[in-house]
């Protein structure tokens, strides 16, 4: 597991920084909830500067926990594409396991699947 810690070193996030850019997990900061727990949304300071994030923490309760959230920091920090949301860092520290992703402003996939609103947009 260390070799593994290793190698995403970079992406780790200290707890004092989620909670100071979730305002200590406001509810007034939620923006999502699912199977992994409640999404916020904050700023994160970064050396490029501070980026809108969306902190995805995880709630035990909900049947997930370490296997899972590592799994999608391997994955996410390996890949890349222009249609997958990035993955900016993760916190585990303090008895809390919390995914940094870059915050997508127009809302998630799955809430735009859902709507009543969609338009079918046909491309020949």
């Amino acid at each position: 597991m260390d070799s593994i810690m290793k190698e995403f070193e970079h992406l780790v996030v200290k707890l004092k920084e989620v909670k100071s850019a979730t305002d200590n997990f406001n509810d007034a900061k939620i923006i999502g909830k699912g199977g992994f727990g409640y999404v916020y949304e904050g700023e994160l300071s970064q050396p490029r500067g501070k980026t809108k994030a969306a902190f995805k923490c995880l709630d035990r309760k909900h049947g997930q926990g370490g296997p899972e959230f590592w799994k999608e920091v391997m994955m996410l920090s390996r890949y890349t594409h222009e249609n997958l949301i990035s993955l900016l860092g993760y916190c585990n520290e303090g008895g809390e396991m919390i995914l940094l992703y870059e915050h997508a402003s127009n809302g998630s996939l799955d809430r735009h699947l859902s709507s009543t609103t969609l338009v079918r947009i046909y491309v020949s």
